[in-house]
């Protein structure tokens, strides 16, 4: 064994051979294998298309061209236009700024009502957490749409905020009850008794020591839920209880469905259905894949 300044020590003998560790021999191809890069590349596409409306359609998406009803695809309306002659390919990049807003909302209202309901519900006595859990069964023996359409309809006339919020308030059922049975099996480590013991409070914990360590596994329900929000919107507004025609989203395109069919302008229906069925296929794989890769660290340990 020799050394020298910068190394003080080193390996000599047979068959000497210098390894290196996992992390390093693992190419960039090998850390993308099974990656939904195909969703992650399309979805990426639609997102920055609707971010960057302005510099994609080529006319005015809430303008009126009385001239062009129902004309099919062409060189001037890519997608073709409406019955009230609107240019659908521009209606879909400044309307998925919506729909895509909507369902980041409706994400983050789920999130945030899961999360502390289930922590409180995780970390309270048996009592409590009995009481609490009958809440979330009682929310879920009423069909979803069906206590969504009754909260729009007492809401009134539905913006981006309202929707967001019913979708919100009536989705995070499931999440609760996966963060509370998470809860459950950490609430008595040594990290979250010590932190008690020093006077930390519920926020405290939550946020240090509980969201840390099941974050992974809820985050495909999270990623889900944007994608249930979307559909719901779309659902919403095509029963004519969404968004105002006036206010262009996928789902308020998708309204005038029966218009369109009855005059064969097949082209109203298609275009904002493919971008919506892309988004929610694209979000979709992208969940499935964080399900997996939790389920695979959860097999090894």
């Amino acid at each position: 064994m020799a050394g020298n300044a910068t190394d003080p020590f080193v390996l000599v003998g047979t068959n000497y051979k210098t390894y290196e560790s996992a992390e390093k021999r693992i190419s960039f191809w090998q850390r993308i294998k099974g990656m939904p890069i195909l969703s992650m590349v399309i979805l990426g596409i639609i997102i920055l298309g609707c971010v960057f409306a302005e510099q994609v359609y080529n006319h005015d998406p809430t303008g009126f061209y009385l001239q062009n009803l129902n004309q099919p695809p062409n060189s001037e309306f890519y997608f073709g236009t409406d019955s009230l002659g609107r240019d659908i390919y521009s209606m879909i990049w400044y309307g998925g700024r919506v729909s895509i807003l909507i369902g980041l909302l409706g994400m983050a209202i789920i999130t945030v009502i899961g999360v502390i309901y289930g922590c409180v519900s995780g970390t309270a006595n048996s009592r409590v957490d009995s009481i609490m859990m009958r809440i979330p069964e009682l929310i879920n023996s009423i069909p979803n749409l069906l206590l969504i359409l009754l909260l729009t309809s007492v809401m009134g006339t539905q913006n981006i905020v309202k929707i967001s919020f019913v979708i919100g308030v009536t989705g995070w059922c499931g999440l609760a009850r996966i963060v509370r049975s998470e809860v459950r099996q950490i609430r008595s480590s040594e990290y979250v008794l010590a932190a008690q013991c020093m006077g930390s409070g519920f926020f405290h914990i939550m946020i240090k020591h509980l969201i840390p360590n099941f974050i992974s596994t809820i985050m495909f329900v999270v990623v889900s839920s944007i994608g249930l929000s979307i559909s719901m919107e779309s659902t919403l507004s095509f029963l004519g209880l969404g968004l105002p025609v006036d206010v262009v989203s996928w789902g308020s395109m998708l309204s005038l469905a029966n218009k369109a069919l009855l005059s064969n302008s097949w082209w109203v229906i298609i275009f904002p259905g493919v971008f919506l069925i892309t988004t929610l296929v694209c979000v979709t794989n992208i969940a499935y894949y964080f399900r997996k890769e939790t389920n695979k660290r959860e097999s090894y340990l």
